[in-house]
C-alpha cells in the first residue's frame, strides 16, 4: 500500500528534476564591467549600426536582465541577441561579436546565452558583494550612475548572480567576461579585486573555477590614444592572480576620437571577436574563421 503512493510522489519528484534540468547544450557566459561592456554610444540603442541589428543567428541568447520596452523584452526572458544588449539605452559591445563568434564557429546543437550587469562609469568595488554600499552611495556619485545602479535593485552584485542562478536552469555555466578597468586606472589593487569579485561567483553559483575561464578585456590602448591605456601593464598581470584567466588585448582595435576611452562599433566588433576566439581556444573548439 505503501508503495502505492510512493510511486505517483516520486513520478512528480523526477517530472520536476526533468523540468528544471539544464540542457547541456546551452553555454552561458555571465558577464560584467563598466561602460565599455554595456557599449557605450552617445544615443544609445538609436546609435547602434543597421548592419549589426541582422544576421543575428538564433543560437545566439540573450537573457533579459531588465525590461527593454521597445523591443518587447521582459526581465528573466531569453531573446535572440540582437543588440542592444545590456539595458534599453546601451550600445553595441563586445558581447555582440563575442557570441557570433562562438556561433559562427561551434557545432550547430550548441547554443551560446548571455547574461550581462554592467554599469557605466563604476570601478570594480561596485561589484564587491560586501562593501558595495559604501561605493554606490557615496556622495560623489553622479545621479546617471546612480539611477543605472537603482536599476539593478541597487546591488549589481546581487542582480548579476540572481540573474546568472537563473539562468543556471536553463544551461550550463561555462565561462565569465569582464570588461572593466577605466575608472580604476593606476590602481594595483585592482587584480586582487577583481579576483575576490570571480571568487564570490564561482562560490555563489556552486561552480569548480578551473571549468569557468575568466576573460578580461583591456582597454583602449595607448596605440589608438586611450586615455586610460597605461592601465593595461595592470590588466595584463591578472592571470598572476586568477590562473584560469586570459586578457583580450585590445590592440589597434578604433576609439572614439572625442573621448579616446570609448570603442567605436567597428572597435567593439574586433574586440568581441578576440573575446570569442580565445573562448573558442579555451574550450577546445578550433576556429573555421
Amino acid at each position: 500500500m505503501k508503495m502505492k503512493h510512493l510511486l505517483p510522489a516520486l513520478a512528480l519528484v523526477l517530472a520536476n528534476v526533468s523540468a528544471f534540468s539544464q540542457d547541456t547544450n546551452f553555454w552561458i557566459f555571465v558577464c560584467f564591467g563598466q561602460s565599455n561592456m554595456e557599449g557605450y554610444n552617445m544615443t544609445g540603442a538609436a546609435g547602434i549600426p543597421e548592419q549589426d541589428k541582422t544576421n543575428v543567428d538564433a543560437r545566439f541568447q540573450v537573457l533579459a536582465s531588465v525590461d527593454f520596452p521597445a523591443l518587447a523584452r521582459t526581465k528573466g526572458n531569453w531573446y535572440t541577441a540582437v543588440p542592444p544588449l545590456c539595458r534599453p539605452n546601451t550600445g553595441l559591445c563586445p558581447l555582440d561579436y563575442f557570441g557570433r563568434t562562438l556561433a559562427s564557429n561551434l557545432p550547430p546543437n550548441i547554443k551560446i546565452g548571455i547574461v550581462t550587469v554592467a554599469v557605466a562609469g563604476c570601478k570594480i568595488e561596485l561589484f564587491d558583494k560586501t562593501n558595495y554600499e559604501a561605493y554606490a552611495n557615496a556622495p560623489e556619485r553622479p545621479s546617471w550612475m546612480k539611477g543605472i545602479i537603482k536599476a539593478y535593485d541597487g546591488d549589481p552584485y546581487a542582480y548579476l548572480l540572481q540573474t546568472a542562478k537563473q539562468a543556471q536552469k536553463d544551461g550550463v555555466i561555462k565561462g565569465f567576461l569582464l570588461h572593466q578597468g577605466e575608472s580604476n586606472t593606476g590602481d594595483k589593487q585592482w587584480p586582487m579585486k577583481v579576483k575576490g569579485v570571480y571568487d564570490n561567483l564561482i562560490n555563489d553559483l556552486g561552480l569548480q573555477g578551473q571549468n569557468e575561464p575568466l576573460l578580461a578585456g583591456e582597454v583602449v590602448n595607448s596605440d589608438v590614444g586611450g586615455v586610460c591605456g597605461s592601465m593595461n601593464p595592470i590588466i595584463d598581470t591578472l592571470p598572476q592572480t586568477i590562473p584560469n584567466c586570459y586578457v583580450i588585448s585590445s590592440t589597434n582595435c578604433e576609439c572614439r576620437p572625442q573621448d579616446h576611452l570609448h570603442f567605436t562599433p567597428a572597435g567593439y566588433r574586433e574586440l568581441g571577436t578576440r573575446y570569442g576566439l580565445k573562448m573558442l581556444s579555451v574550450l577546445g573548439y578550433p576556429a573555421k574563421m
